[in-house]
């Protein structure tokens, strides 16, 4: 039987990006990736983001945080969930700690989140610094200037999307700037394709932006990983900057997902900060049966 079977979970959401909390601290369980397809097949526990709680690493941290997308693979960062960890560490009956205050820092693979709660159930998480560099992303060959590179799907002389900005906010993004609406694109067809190119070792989260003006972003978002998404903080966030960097828009702009509005603020300390939503769905447990396959 999985060690995971009966553990309690949270079914959350940002901006109807599907997230799941699962706390594991206190214990040196690890999630598998056959554990989390299973956990993400099940329409009780369907997520596109599974956020699970691991005991402190570094000194001063609240949590360490692993991240799980539907594939079983593991993501470096996902703004809407990292503000679903902040509800339940600090009003979760069961998840929430005393000693905790109203501001956290959480423990990612890419570095740490500081988190501030701004009402009871918005917050805003400083996602650090974009990294630009070619070999940061990463992409595949150097590219000296990553707010267009050069990539296009469709005929060479009239391209469906062509020259997209690269930005990591802790996994990698490529923002497509598309003159009409995002919805007219067939995205759940180009994304697969996009995403997997060989131009992004580390594969890449596929984002086609509408610059309404310069401090409104309309957004749609093929997730690694992940598929087809109401909404995905990091591609909001890389929206912005790549954006900005090709001064479409200001340093900071409210971007509109599918499932709503994200602030995005590229700040002077070349911090990005993200301010949104989260909502509790329903708590639950994992039936031994689920993890059956796995």
């Amino acid at each position: 039987m999985s060690p995971l079977a009966h553990r309690r979970f949270l079914k959350m959401n940002g901006l109807g990006n599907e997230i799941v909390v699962l706390d594991l601290r206190g214990t040196d369980l690890r999630v598998q990736p056959a554990e989390a397809r299973a956990i993400a097949a099940d329409p009780a526990s369907r997520f596109d983001q599974m956020m699970v709680l691991h005991d402190p690493v570094t000194p001063g941290t609240d949590a360490h945080v692993r991240i799980y997308n539907t594939d079983g693979s593991e993501a470096g960062a996902c703004g809407n969930g990292t503000r679903c960890v902040a509800w339940a560490m600090l009003d979760d009956p069961v998840m929430a700690r005393p000693t905790l205050g109203q501001n956290l820092v959480l423990e990612t693979r890419p570095g740490l989140l500081e988190v501030v709660r701004v009402s009871p159930v918005d917050f805003t998480v400083d996602m650090g610094a974009p990294r630009l560099g070619w070999d940061e992303i990463p992409l595949a060959e150097p590219f000296p200037d990553t707010r267009r590179i050069e990539l296009q799907i469709g005929p060479i002389d009239d391209p469906v999307l062509h020259s997209p900005g690269a930005v990591s906010m802790g996994n990698p993004h490529a923002v497509f700037f598309v003159e009409r609406d995002p919805d007219t694109y067939d995205l759940a067809r180009i994304g697969p394709l996009l995403e997997c190119h060989p131009i992004f070792p580390d594969r890449a989260n596929i984002s086609l932006a509408q610059v309404l003006d310069r401090g409104h972003i309309r957004l749609r978002v093929w997730e690694r990983g992940a598929g087809l998404t109401r909404a995905c903080g990091t591609a909001a966030c890389a929206s912005l900057v790549a954006a900005a960097r090709l001064r479409l828009t200001d340093r900071e702009a409210t971007v509109t997902l599918p499932g709503g509005d994200l602030r995005i603020a590229w700040g002077e300390d070349d911090h990005v900060r993200m301010t949104g939503p989260t909502e509790l769905e329903h708590e639950g447990t994992f039936a031994p049966a689920l993890f059956g396959a796995a």
